[in-house]
């Protein structure tokens, strides 16, 4: 096994990020890496120890770091300008190829994060709908807003549609204004929808929730009843947009909704997001459409600007292809398998859930539908093994496997058998129980 280089170049760096950032990092990894470079599906940190990268800058970098044409694309735009705060040709022709691309998107805004997109999705909900709740699951991600951080992970989980703020800062008024439905749970949902479906203003859901698939007719259950009482159904694609096919996860799951929310890939490693959807919802942000007292007012610095655009474009380019997607399929496919044998094999008791292109291991003998069923597995064990495997050059985050277009052989033969060491070596620790 390879084992990692420590220099005092990275200690020195560290020592110096603790003292200018809160708990020295930038509140994403953990401080005790600081990386220098990345090429297809490889990043390397500053002593020069070399990982296979499913970490993906969490996830943007779809077709692998540094690709030549991502590359070519930003050096020719860059000494022509980066950004103007006002429309450039390269941000429209983004914002048409998505368009022509994804179900939903008649229209679509541009904004800098994730965040940004999903909280103007909700907003521009209640403007069309004229209504002021949002119903949102239990452990779904929705970005960094007051609205979105209601139950994301809570640790006191309280009876549904309760919300459970997860940040300090919060305002209680922000609770009443959410409602918590259960992921994969097609009998509360309905009953909460025929219940409140007169105040709802949308409902927002990942349809696939950050690792957990959605179940036979469940998102087309929910299609169906936002449907019937004219609520806007938001999916949230920052993670499966252009990742699961060129089409996002509403092609996948031929389910299509009424708006969606895109970033990470569609930015080819740059700021971008994107709002889409239907025109008529999309309308409320032009004032001289829909007039003042229902105008959204939407405003963004470095929105659409021509450098991630072209980055974006480049990205997309690239995946027209269906070769690029069989590729991350055949990939993910073989080390969901790999990861299976692993634990199989060292007798953990663990169940590997997800798609091919994004997938985790969890500690736990019950199959996992919901956030609850994510709070039973052992997390412990889980944090221990993404040490074991980062100690055996396997780079990854607290939890997901991001797969890339860009992953060869050799990055699968070298987790495969990093797998295998790590989850041997895992026995070896107190914590280890059957669950």
């Amino acid at each position: 096994m390879n084992t990692i280089n420590i220099d005092p170049c990275q200690e020195s760096l560290i020592s110096r990020a603790n003292k200018v950032l809160p708990a020295g990092s930038f509140g994403n990894m953990p401080s005790n890496i600081v990386l220098e470079r990345g090429k297809a599906g490889r990043v390397w940190d500053i002593n020069k120890n070399e990982y296979v990268d499913f970490l993906l800058g969490s996830g943007p970098m779809f077709i692998g770091h540094a690709h030549p044409d991502v590359t070519k694309a930003i050096i020719e735009q860059a000494p022509r300008g980066t950004t103007f705060f006002a429309n450039n040709q390269h941000g429209i022709k983004l914002a048409e190829t998505i368009c022509d691309a994804v179900a939903c998107a008649d229209q679509l805004r541009f904004v800098s994060s994730g965040s940004e997109a999903t909280l103007y999705a909700m907003r521009l909900a209640r403007a069309y709908r004229k209504r002021d709740k949002i119903l949102k699951f239990e452990g779904g991600y929705h970005g960094m807003s007051d609205y979105a951080l209601m139950s994301l992970a809570p640790k006191r989980l309280s009876n549904y549609p309760q919300p459970v703020p997860d940040s300090a800062g919060i305002p209680r008024q922000v609770s009443e204004n959410i409602i918590i439905a259960p992921f994969n749970d097609k009998e509360t949902v309905e009953s909460l929808i025929n219940e409140y479906h007169d105040e709802l203003g949308g409902v927002i859901i990942e349809p696939f929730q950050r690792l957990i698939p959605p179940e036979d007719g469940f998102l087309e259950m929910l299609r169906e009843i936002t449907f019937k009482y004219s609520i806007p159904l938001i999916f949230d694609e920052i993670v499966t947009g252009f990742r699961f096919s060129y089409g996002g996860a509403q092609e996948y799951y031929n389910v299509t909704p009424d708006l969606c929310t895109l970033g990470k890939i569609i930015g080819g490693g740059f700021p971008v997001a994107a709002i889409c959807g239907r025109s008529e919802i999309m309308r409320h942000f032009d004032k001289a459409l829909v007039g003042e007292e229902n105008f959204l007012p939407q405003i963004g610095t470095l929105s659409g600007n021509p450098l991630a655009s072209v980055a974006g474009l480049a990205t997309l380019d690239v995946l027209k292809s269906d070769l690029s997607y069989k590729k991350v399929f055949d990939t993910g496919r073989q080390l969901m398998e790999g990861l299976r044998v692993a634990m199989r094999n060292n007798g953990h008791i663990a169940e590997v859930i997800g798609e091919p292109p994004l997938f985790d291991v969890f500690f736990s003998s019950k199959k996992i539908k919901n956030y609850r069923d994510i709070l039973q597995s052992d997390a412990k064990k889980a944090i221990k093994f993404n040490q074991l495997l980062r100690e055996r050059k396997v780079f990854k985050g607290d939890s997901k496997f991001y797969i890339s277009a860009a992953h060869d052989q050799d990055d699968i033969d070298l987790t495969i058998l990093a797998m295998n060491d790590a989850a041997e070596e895992l026995k070896k620790f107190s914590f280890y129980t059957n669950n």
